[in-house]
């Protein structure tokens, strides 16, 4: 085994795959997360939808103020193991489920007047808000772009119902997506023109996620500059909820070649897959960090990472190494807490990885380990 392709000594010792968290890596976003908030006086907030790992929950409520949530499973993981705020926002909510949502939620948000109208009463005293669409693209990726024209989400001001809004607690936006300051400050100025006269009924404005705050280069003194002063002309309190910065950088995706074989390229196949473990990869796509290694001819050995999936698309992309690659070494994918644990699946009969915590001390810690009743209970 190549230990030269290991971040840690530590990981050349676990079964894999398995996603590792980096507790050191975590803390240091969480420490960067919190000093925001109290200089803008804002409160951040956990979006569940990108990291949901509950285990590490007691470590993030020291220093975030809550969760967000799509429903109503992430609404109950919320409350039940975090204990802070729990914000939700649903495209359109279940009748079956929505008295459980306003039993266990502090913010409800609607993503209609219509919805709003429909569940208004049943709201049990919560503070609810409306999400609206200011229209304001910011990014190229239509699927990951809440403004494309045709999107479901958020209300046009052109579609706004004033009288219905008598009461409405606040106002959600949410257009970002793993983006820096500039595009925010774009997207508040346009919700500023568009509904700026509701901002000043509001008691809350939610800016969303996607905000890259823990990003090397990310302009946190015009982060903190915006807010405060936009908490000062509405008199509002600012909630950010983001998912990617939390745990930027602060995981693992530990995976073992089983095989190198050979096709006008070499192909190392690995015991991880795009497709089951990391599946941002295929849909997005791109091509996730490797520790150790380089772009394709950047270092004298090229492969080609691939999965033990039949899927014959399941590849994770082209590396190049120092060295040449061998049966049993480790490899190491980087940024591998977000969107992994929350989005993985067991087709082909893949197991899913084990679930493990890198202590602060050193040590390592499994958490979590599946097993094939996870892929049958998942059946009928």
């Amino acid at each position: 085994m190549n230990e030269r392709l290991l971040p840690k000594t530590e990981l050349g010792n676990i079964d894999t795959p398995a996603y590792v968290i980096d507790e050191n890596a975590l803390i240091r976003n969480l420490e960067k997360l919190h000093n925001v908030a109290e200089k803008a006086g804002c409160k951040i907030l956990l979006a569940q939808k990108a990291f949901s790992m509950y285990s590490l929950y007691p470590t993030i409520r020291e220093y975030l103020w809550g969760t967000t949530a799509s429903g109503l499973y992430e609404a109950k993981l919320g409350r039940e193991e975090f204990f802070g705020e729990v914000h939700v926002f649903c495209p359109a909510y279940k009748d079956s489920e929505f008295d459980e949502i306003a039993e266990i939620s502090d913010h409800i948000v609607f993503n209609s007047f219509a919805q709003l109208r429909k569940f208004r009463e049943r709201c049990n005293g919560k503070s609810i808000g409306i999400r609206v669409n200011p229209e304001c693209s910011t990014q190229d990726e239509p699927i990951y772009d809440p403004c494309a024209e045709g999107s479901r989400l958020g209300v046009r001001a052109e579609d706004f119902d004033e009288d219905a809004f008598e009461g409405v607690g606040g106002i959600h936006f949410h257009t970002l997506c793993e983006q820096g300051f500039e595009p925010l400050e774009k997207t508040v100025a346009a919700v500023e023109e568009k509904f700026g006269k509701y901002l000043y009924k509001c008691k809350w404005v939610n800016f969303g996620g996607g905000h890259h705050i823990t990003k090397p280069g990310y302009d946190t003194d015009g982060l903190i500059k915006l807010i405060n002063e936009f908490r000062q002309k509405y008199d509002v309190q600012v909630y950010l909820e983001p998912g990617e910065a939390v745990v930027l950088n602060a995981g693992w995706l530990v995976t073992e070649v089983m095989e190198i074989v050979h096709n006008g390229i070499d192909i190392a196949i690995l015991d991880a897959s795009a497709a089951c473990h990391m599946p941002d990869v295929l849909e997005m796509p791109y091509r996730p960090p490797l520790f150790m290694s380089g772009k394709e001819h950047e270092k004298p050995h090229d492969y080609r990472l691939s999965s033990r999936t039949c899927l014959a698309g399941d590849i994770i992309g082209d590396y190049s190494f120092d060295e040449p690659l061998n049966e049993g070494d480790r490899l190491c994918f980087e940024d591998m807490a977000l969107y992994t644990m929350v989005k993985n699946n067991t087709f082909n009969g893949m197991p899913l990885p084990d679930i493990g915590i890198l202590h602060t001390d050193g040590s390592y810690e499994l958490i979590k380990r599946f097993g094939y009743r996870d892929f049958k209970e998942r059946l009928s």
